[in-house]
């Protein structure tokens, strides 16, 4: 795991493409054998997510799969374009959400059968080239411009905390890709870091990423006086706001020692 810079200027963390292709393809492997056991009752069913059902849920995390194929098969903008960060990327989230919601449920209206077109699309992303995902390309996006890598990551993102939603929602158990889950928690850590620049307070999330965060007191040496500890599956829920500070401390699901060590005012990181 990189360590984390204490400098002002954080550098930007990397992902390895062909890591982050098997990752994404295992993930989507894992949501189809899942939903390919549902019953009427389960597609029916609460999603947790407001105004969906899980069926429209599915379809969301169909059109996450989609945008990886139609991305990468847009034309490269010119080397020199000015992206968006994973940081970024992660804090505005909930500024598009209406438009999301939306365009999902228009999808959703459209899609007869979820399942299979998720396997549709599963199959189709098998034989995407995987070369499409080199560092310097960078592809046009709703935030202006991304690398397509961090594109990718992205719907890591989106892959891993909806495949948590149908887990929750139906009780089927939707398994999780390592890698995939140590990249979500990564982007998540960095963009919390992000929000609350400083470096009084530690958070850890093993074995997966540590970032230094809040404003306050400089330390000059060792640990800062104010850590805060969780489990990955706990920091994803809370950064995206599936659960509460308060729910996660009371459920002793993260441990916080520290004056400073509340992170309550700064989460979820993304919407």
């Amino acid at each position: 795991m990189p360590t984390p810079r204490r400098s002002a200027a954080r550098r930007a963390r990397t992902y390895d493409p062909d890591r982050t292709w098997r990752a994404l393809t295992a993930q989507v492997e894992h949501v189809l054998t899942a939903v390919r056991e549902l019953t009427p009752e389960q597609w029916a069913a609460d999603s947790g997510l407001p105004g969906w059902d899980v069926r429209t849920l599915v379809v969301h995390i169909v059109r996450q799969v989609t945008s990886v194929r139609e991305l990468l098969a847009q034309e490269p903008l010119p080397p020199g374009t000015a992206v968006t960060g994973l940081d970024t990327w992660a804090r505005s989230t909930a500024g598009i959400a209406d438009l999301l919601d939306a365009d999902t449920k228009e999808s959703a209206a459209a899609t007869a059968d979820p399942a299979a077109a998720l396997a549709a699309e599963a199959a189709l992303l098998a034989l995407q080239e995987q070369d499409a995902l080199r560092a310097d390309l960078v592809v046009p996006h709703v935030f202006t411009a991304m690398r397509a890598l961090d594109f990718t990551v992205t719907r890591l993102v989106e892959l891993v905390v909806h495949s948590d939603d149908l887990t929750r929602a139906t009780g089927v158990e939707v398994e999780l890709d390592r890698q995939a889950v140590a990249a979500v928690v990564r982007v998540l850590a960095d963009a919390l870091a992000a929000a609350a620049p400083g470096n009084s307070v530690e958070v850890r999330i093993p074995p997966y990423a540590a970032v230094q965060c809040v404003e306050g007191p400089r330390h000059t040496r060792g640990t800062p006086p104010n850590v805060v500890e969780t489990d990955p599956l706990t920091w994803i829920r809370l950064a995206t706001g599936r659960l509460s500070w308060d729910e996660a401390l009371d459920a002793a699901r993260v441990a916080a020692s520290g004056e400073r060590a509340d992170l309550g005012p700064h989460l979820p990181v993304m919407g």
